[in-house]
């Protein structure tokens, strides 16, 4: 695998920690802000829906870029609206920061994941989407955390500035490692590749992928009141639980990666089961402290080793689409994530508490079970004829 791959994933890396870090800094941006707690959480949603619009219009915008171009202007942007964030005393302005900080970073994932899978080659897409996914899961690991901590010791504004000084030595990464090139001017038309991403079986995958990274988003969003509101925790805690589900990420994107190019299969069927399962399991013991670290360790594992692999099959896909297909992929994880956030912030604001969002989680992973079997018992082939084989 070529080392430029592994420093696109230390870039995302510094994205990740933005995108995920809120759930360690809710209750301390609420306060500060002068905001209700679900209200807060709307900047989760807001980050998403900016991913979601800017997948794959930041990705039609940037088709005729050099990959390095691209890759520099979206990461100049994301810095720049992570120091407003930063300075500004207005929720409103927050969470404009977080519309532009999105829209930015959902182009840079998007160019990323091309650049990254066409210098893998045709038969190591899933490992080459697993370094950048993986950058993902190490921000919840180690960037996450160490913002919770930022947020404890001196206030969630710093974690915000950290975010901004880290991502400046990717700006060098990309300039050293990737190489400047020039516009492809025979790659494929925006039109031809959104045609090429009308297949169902593509439909079915990222539809799957939204359902799944909805059910995670939505507990992991208000993991923090949960485990000093229902699980008893103190908020000296929330760091170390943080981390433990982002080790969890790793892990199961790490295996996602490996078993998503040959025997996805394996994985998903069984996967998603457990992770159905774990959902159901974490809402009527959340309560117990000595179960919930064991829970949230192996839901993130499953919920990413899942997720991953869904991204990996989206990916296959679209091979017709090699810009558009990441966007797309990109776009289907964060409509999950827009919807999984507001959804548990809506069960939380409707007086059914912070143990709520497990079950929501659990809702969507069984919606994406039965869409799975509906589909199978479909069994669409490339074109949509019915009968056919869905390949593996």
């Amino acid at each position: 695998m070529p080392i430029a791959i592994y420093l696109l994933g230390l870039a995302v890396f510094a994205q990740g920690t933005s995108e995920f870090m809120l759930s360690g800094l809710l209750p301390d941006i609420a306060r500060d802000l002068r905001v209700s707690v679900p209200a807060a959480g709307a900047l989760t949603s807001a980050f998403a829906g900016g991913m979601i619009i800017g997948a794959p219009l930041t990705a039609i915008l940037s088709l005729r870029w050099p990959k390095r171009r691209a890759l520099l202007v979206f990461l100049g942007v994301f810095i720049l609206v992570h120091v407003v964030g930063a300075v500004t005393t207005n929720f409103g302005v927050l969470l404009a920061s977080r519309v532009v900080g999105a829209l930015a970073y959902a182009g840079f994932l998007a160019v990323g994941l091309a650049t990254a899978t066409g210098m893998a080659g045709p038969q190591a897409r899933g490992r080459a989407a697993a370094v950048l996914l993986g950058g993902i899961t190490l921000a919840c690991v180690a960037g996450v955390p160490a913002g919770a901590l930022l947020g404890q010791l001196w206030s969630w504004r710093s974690a915000f500035w950290a975010v901004a000084v880290v991502s400046l030595p990717a700006v060098v990464t990309i300039l050293r490692s990737v190489p400047a090139g020039t516009p492809d001017v025979a790659a494929p038309g925006a039109r031809r590749e959104l045609r090429a991403l009308r297949r169902p079986r593509l439909l079915v995958y990222l539809l799957l992928g939204a359902l799944v990274n909805g059910a995670t988003f939505c507990t992991f969003t208000y993991l923090a009141p949960l485990a000093t509101d229902v699980s008893g925790f103190g908020r000296q805690w929330v760091p170390v639980l943080l981390a433990l589900f982002g080790l969890g990420s790793f892990v199961g994107v790490t295996i996602g990666g490996r078993m998503s190019d040959s025997r996805p299969m394996r994985l998903l069927v069984p996967g998603g089961l457990a992770l159905l399962v774990g959902w159901f399991l974490f809402t009527v013991t959340a309560e117990h402290a000595y179960v919930v670290f064991p829970l949230v360790f192996v839901q993130g594992a499953l919920s990413f080793a899942v997720g991953s692999t869904l991204v990996t099959r989206a990916l296959y896909e679209a091979v017709d689409a090699p810009s558009l297909g990441g966007s797309f992929a990109t776009a289907a994880l964060n409509v999950g994530a827009a919807v999984g956030p507001l959804l548990g912030g809506a069960a939380i604001g409707a007086g059914f508490g912070y143990r709520s969002p497990l079950w929501v989680s659990a809702l969507l992973v069984a919606l994406a079970l039965l869409a799975a079997g509906l589909a199978t018992a479909w069994r669409p082939g490339p074109d949509g004829a019915v009968g056919e084989t869905v390949p593996t």
